[in-house]
């Protein structure tokens, strides 16, 4: 079996502020801090001879590729984003950014807020507006029933609130 995957569909280019900054906070620690110490460390282990059975050269070389692999996708990313730092007009209905609180059939509760798919881990209320269930969310208004395809089967939940905060 080779090793060729298909290329994945690129996420949607929306990014909160908060996300953004994220994103280029880390691409400047990688870039000014651990890629320089990565760098130290190869040459030192370079400098002890044999480099094929050098095991601290080795993983250090692996080390900065994934550190230099990981900065040229955050340049590219970060380049082609578009920063949203407006709320919609229309707060009537769920869009990007938005805070949504929906109840299921059992009556549990769960927040979740709308955001860009590079920076839905950074809390887990998080959901990528590219994810199932933020797809079905966008552009219902509030006391909507939704209808979710899961694994496990269907499930209904309807919208019980959704707002907007500052996205400066």
């Amino acid at each position: 079996m080779g090793r060729y995957r298909a290329p994945q569909k690129p996420g949607s280019k929306y990014i909160t502020a908060e996300g953004h900054q994220h994103l280029a906070t880390e691409l400047d620690h990688l870039w000014f801090e651990l890629r320089p110490e990565v760098t130290r460390a190869v040459s030192t282990a370079a400098a002890e001879g044999d480099r094929s059975e050098n095991a601290e050269y080795i993983y250090r070389k692996k080390q900065l590729r994934q550190i230099d692999s990981r900065v040229r996708f955050l340049r590219k990313r970060l380049e082609n984003m578009k920063v949203v730092t407006t709320i919609p007009d229309n707060q009537e209905k769920v869009f990007f950014g938005a805070w949504v609180t929906v109840e299921d059939e059992a009556g549990e509760e769960q927040t979740y807020r709308i955001v860009g798919p590079d920076e839905f881990d950074m809390d887990e209320v998080y959901i990528s507006m590219d994810s199932p269930v933020a797809k079905a969310l966008l552009g219902k208004s509030l006391d909507d029933e939704v209808n979710l395809i899961l694994p496990g089967g269907k499930k209904t939940i309807f919208i019980i609130d959704m707002k907007y905060k500052t996205m400066e």
